[in-house]
This record gives structure tokens, C-alpha cells and sequence, in this order.
């Protein structure tokens, strides 16, 4: 596997850390149906949440959650629509991006809470 692929589980697995040590319940970890997918499906007594998580080694050139772009954006919508209707989910939903940067096990985490709300329009023309 390439140092990159083992850097972004190392992420996912330090962010999931995270969220357990600070409340959140988590219902899945990179949950896929087809294209669809999602890092990190949590929820607290409220609502669902939604984390997209970017892992770097260093910030020399961009934060990490710059890379979640307009186009990520409707990918992450799409699949949470799908996710909730799936499991029937009657929450609202919230839509974080965790931040990680460095190397195991001296990770940087920043938790964006609300980091992006879906479009009002989502579909393509």
C-alpha cells in the first residue's frame, strides 16, 4: 500500500479517536454504496453527523480541508441523502471536516464543526 493510502487510514483512525474521546457515537467508518461514500458517519443525541477527513503530512502548500472542493461537496450530499434514507434516519444532519496533519502518532486534529451546509441546488445542469 503507498505511504499515502496508510497516512489517510492512520487519519481516519486518529480522527475517529477523536470524536469516540469527545462523545459522538459512530455508525460507520467509510461507509460505500456504488460511488457513494462517506469517512465517517457519528452522531450525538441531536443530530447526524457527516465528517469528511483530510489527512497531510505537512501544510506546506494548503490545509488540509481545502481539498473538499464544490465537486466533494455534492459527492458528500449525495451520499448522506442516500445514507439517510437507507437507514431511515430521522435527525438533522451536520457536516464536519476533520484536519489532520503530521505523522502517527504526533497528529495535529482540527475539528471543523459546520464546515459547509448543502447547496440549496445540487443537481447539474
Amino acid at each position: 500500500m503507498a505511504r499515502h493510502n496508510n497516512l489517510g487510514k492512520e487519519g481516519e483512525t486518529a480522527a475517529v479517536e477523536y470524536l469516540k474521546t469527545n462523545g459522538y457515537q459512530i455508525r460507520h467508518i467509510n461507509w460505500y454504496k456504488g460511488h457513494l461514500e462517506l469517512d465517517i458517519v457519528a452522531q450525538t443525541d441531536e443530530e447526524l453527523v457527516i465528517i469528511e477527513v483530510k489527512t497531510r503530512s505537512r501544510n506546506d502548500w494548503e490545509f488540509p480541508e481545502d481539498a473538499v472542493n464544490n465537486a466533494k461537496i455534492r459527492r458528500i450530499i449525495s451520499a448522506t441523502d442516500f445514507y439517510i434514507k437507507s437507514f431511515d434516519i430521522d435527525l438533522p444532519a451536520r457536516f464536519d471536516i476533520i484536519s489532520v496533519i503530521g505523522t502517527f502518532p504526533n497528529f495535529e486534529i482540527e475539528h471543523i464543526e459546520d464546515a459547509f451546509y448543502p447547496p440549496v441546488n445540487t443537481y447539474r445542469r
